[in-house]
């Protein structure tokens, strides 16, 4: 039977997003005049914030922080620290350290905290590049500061954020970004070795101080590593690179049993019924939740309703064991769950694991009958939330195949 799925919150789905910033503004006024032309096949320029933000004047520090339209919802966060991305080199990180670029959640300012080496940032920041003599003292128009970032899974990257929150007068004039494939887990000399291709994303943009500064990215491509050019010099808060990830089949196909939903295995959040006070695609992030918001927690019901989620496994597979996760939620833990399947997005769907009780602050096990999905819907009631949902089976011959053929179509 056809589920009924209009009872959401308003919350447009990927496929929405995915259109509002292939649509973007797609303005690219304010370029660094020093920059390399822009190759609008590969990007687009969400935002044009350029120049300096205002001194900060006391107060809230985001009251004139400059935002960017809100266009990546229902997509990963490729070098979110919970993957395992990380920042593995930089030339220079003389005010601020390398690793705050992938801290979660947005960066903080203290006005009054300075340390040995002067005001404390919560972001990358180097020192002021200087020429090389009395007779030049400016940089050379080509001098810039560089970042390693290694990507938490493989995917194919569809928007990046580099956002400058309160580096006002101290963020970089232009940026530009590159990417690669290798080995998740080369050496900074493996990826600076002059032999490794690396493919522009981003050519050097002029970007804003204390600002989102936005890039739809338009490369049906698999990546593992990035390059963060900064010129000439200053600090960027954080990096967020938005895509979709693209397992290895190979490591699949030698695990045979794994977690089929899984975010870092390429499972996806396609909808789910709201997302009020967290969102539903932590159910399928690593390890186990670690404090309340870091599962899916909907508002409290004042009608007849439930919640829901739906999911696409990574490819067609069959599911043959299931856990449900409500660790710390303890008073606001769904009552009861029940799973459902259907085998393509048009399908019908069909009773996985009828409706059954869940505990606060538990781990719950169920052994399934193994049918041939592509997609899974938990439906909760009445509300409430669950922190991870693991889905443990097997690809099909049939997903494995499609998954390959995906897999080499961009790499």
């Amino acid at each position: 039977m056809k589920r009924d799925e209009t009872d959401r919150a308003g919350q447009p789905g990927k496929a929405g997003q995915a259109g509002r910033a292939e649509a973007g503004r797609a303005r690219l006024a304010g370029l660094d005049p020093l920059a390399e032309p822009v190759d609008q096949a590969v990007f687009t320029a969400l935002t044009a914030f350029t120049g300096d933000a205002q001194p900060y004047g006391g107060g809230n520090p985001y009251a004139d922080y400059r935002r960017a339209d809100p266009l990546f919802a229902g997509l990963v966060d490729l070098a979110d620290r919970r993957l395992g991305a990380g920042v593995i080199a930089a030339n220079d990180e003389f005010f601020a350290e390398r690793e705050n670029l992938l801290v979660p959640g947005p960066a903080v300012f203290d006005p009054e905290r300075f340390g040995h080496k002067g005001k404390v940032m919560d972001g990358w920041e180097t020192r002021r590049r200087r020429g090389r003599s009395t007779e030049v003292p400016h940089p050379e128009p080509a001098d810039h500061d560089w970042a390693l970032v290694r990507l938490g899974v493989p995917g194919v990257i569809r928007g990046i954020v580099v956002d400058t929150a309160h580096f006002r007068g101290n963020y970089p004039q232009s940026v530009s970004l590159e990417a690669t494939v290798h080995a998740l887990s080369a050496a900074p000399e493996d990826l600076l070795d002059p032999d490794v291709e690396w493919t522009e994303v981003i050519a050097r943009t002029a970007v804003g101080g204390h600002a989102e500064n936005a890039f739809a990215v338009h490369l049906e491509k698999r990546f593992t590593h990035l390059r963060l050019r900064q010129y000439p010099d200053g600090g960027i808060a954080r990096l967020r690179v938005y895509g979709e990830v693209a397992p290895d089949p190979g490591w699949l196909a030698e695990l045979d049993t794994f977690d089929l939903v899984a975010l870092e295995n390429g499972g996806v959040v396609e909808d789910a019924s709201h997302r009020f006070y967290s969102p539903p695609e932590h159910t399928i992030l690593p390890g186990r939740s670690q404090k309340m918001d870091d599962g899916w927690e909907t508002r409290r019901r004042r009608d007849t309703g439930h919640d829901w989620i739906r999911y696409r496994l990574v490819e067609q597979g069959e599911i043959r064991a299931v856990e449900i996760d409500t660790a710390y939620l303890k008073g606001n833990s769904a009552g009861w769950a029940s799973l459902s399947i259907r085998d393509g997005a048009e399908g019908d769907w069909v009773p996985l694991l009828p409706r059954v009780r869940l505990q606060p602050d538990t781990v719950h096990r169920f052994l399934v009958n193994p049918i041939p999905a592509t997609h899974v819907r938990i439906d909760i009631f009445p509300d409430g939330g669950i922190s991870r949902l693991r889905l443990h089976g097997s690809l099909t011959e049939r997903g494995a195949a499609r998954l390959a053929e995906r897999t080499e179509a961009i790499s």
